[in-house]
Order: C-alpha cells, then sequence, then structure tokens
C-alpha cells in the first residue's frame, strides 16, 4: 500500500526524497521504495523519519479506520 502520508508530510515539510534521506541516513531509493509501498521500514526507521519530519508514528504509519 502506497504511502501517501509520508510523502505529503514531506512535501508540507518541502523535502526531496534525497533530503529526507540525507536525515535518517538510508538512500533516496529507500524512501522512495517506503512512499510506494514497496518496503516496509523498521520501527527504527519509522521513528527516525517521524522524528524529522515532526510527527508521530500515528501520523504516518498507522492505518486510517
Amino acid at each position: 500500500m502506497k504511502n501517501l502520508k509520508l510523502k505529503s508530510a514531506r512535501a508540507l515539510k518541502d523535502l526531496s526524497q534525497n533530503d529526507l534521506a540525507k536525515l535518517v541516513e538510508v538512500s533516496r531509493q529507500t524512501i522512495n521504495a517506503i512512499e510506494k509501498g514497496d518496503y516496509n521500514p523498521t520501527i527504527n526507521l519509522c521513528i527516525a523519519i517521524c522524528k524529522a519530519l515532526d510527527l508521530k508514528l500515528n501520523d504516518l504509519f498507522w492505518p486510517e479506520e
């Protein structure tokens, strides 16, 4: 499942995939794969992404009901 919440939150911070990748110390391809739903990140990576975007895990990685 695509993670459009991550893509939107990244865009609101005016960060490219590469910018976010550098902040959380992964490749741009990893961020792209997460956004496309092709990669399930570890909890540590999820936390790092949330910290970089000033959001909570529920904001980005919890499915909406």
